[in-house]
């Protein structure tokens, strides 16, 4: 299938790119700047976001530019990855703009891809929305972010209903994996590789750690999916390893210690901030189905991406 996807020099959308890549699809990835201006980690992933998809410079969704796109050559599914993120944990976080980014234009895009063949829609969603996944009730959203996620998927929502889009919502918990950001999981190895001890500094709350290439494998089957047999709307929120940040630290030192080389030691602090739902997480278990080498191919790969 032909796809065009947004979002394709993230962390995880790159990750989708290889997967769509590798199940055969042809890939169309639309950038919001020009080559030149993406430095660092996100010009390292556009370099292999290229070897992929097809780029196309300077388009952001909704703009003119890319609805030309849309209006110059068929596509069988839109995977509308990107989101307007900002400082996602703002209390001004300005959730009406964040939702106008999101789906600028959506009924245009949708209905010029319709009417050349489109199969289906994509979209990206958080498990830190409010009313997704399990935990305490109730499940509100864990950040204005949040919030903006889940307004933008009733417009979509809404949108390819009017339009009859079949469509599907794959909801993301907490992906981790080479090409991460420096966030927890980085935080903690480069501390190891430094001979330091990190502190994990809320140990009690329990998320869903999922590796990025189970998250994109089922990603691209979800994709597939959508266009062979659609519904109206479907609904994936794949799940991984379901523990306290604690236990997760400690699964993180024990495989990527002997992997590195390296004695990972831990502190954990008495925590106070508890401003987050104590428990959040996704409800599909991701790793029913998947073969035990790929899960230890994917750890092999992550310690390899810190080792370079």
């Amino acid at each position: 299938m032909r796809i065009l996807l947004t979002g394709g020099s993230s962390f995880t959308g790159l990750w989708f790119a290889r997967a769509l890549h590798a199940a055969g699809h042809e890939l169309v990835a639309t950038l919001t700047k020009t080559n030149h201006d993406y430095t660092g980690l996100r010009a390292r992933r556009v370099a292999q976001l290229g070897s992929c998809a097809e780029l196309v410079w300077t388009t952001r969704f909704g703009d003119d530019a890319f609805l030309d796109l849309v209006r110059s050559r068929p596509f069988d599914i839109l995977a509308h990855h990107a989101a307007h993120v900002g400082d996602y944990r703002a209390p001004d976080y300005n959730v009406a703009h964040a939702v106008e980014a999101n789906t600028h234009r959506l009924g245009d895009i949708l209905a010029e891809m319709r009417a050349r063949g489109l199969r289906g829609m994509i979209a990206t969603g958080s498990v830190f929305e409010p009313g997704e996944g399990a935990g305490e009730a109730p499940l509100r959203a864990v950040s204005p972010y949040g919030t903006a996620k889940a307004e933008s998927a009733r417009v979509i929502g809404a949108v390819c209903t009017t339009l009859a889009v079949p469509w599907c919502k794959f909801v993301l918990p907490n992906p981790f994996g080479p090409m991460e950001e420096a966030r927890f999981c980085h935080y903690l190895i480069r501390a190891w590789q430094n001979r330091e001890t990190p502190i994990v500094r809320t140990p009690h709350y329990v998320r869903d750690n999922l590796p990025v290439t189970i998250a994109a494998q089922l990603y691209a089957e979800a994709v597939s999916s959508l266009a062979d047999a659609p519904a109206p709307v479907s609904h994936a929120a794949p799940s991984g390893y379901i523990e306290s940040q604690a236990a997760f630290a400690e699964r993180l030192a024990r495989e990527c210690g002997p992997r590195l080389g390296i004695a990972p030691t831990l502190a954990f602090a008495a925590q106070t901030d508890f401003s987050e739902p104590l428990i959040r997480t996704n409800t599909q278990p991701a790793f029913l189905g998947i073969a035990p080498d790929a899960l230890a191919e994917f750890w092999n790969q992550y310690a390899a991406c810190y080792a370079s």
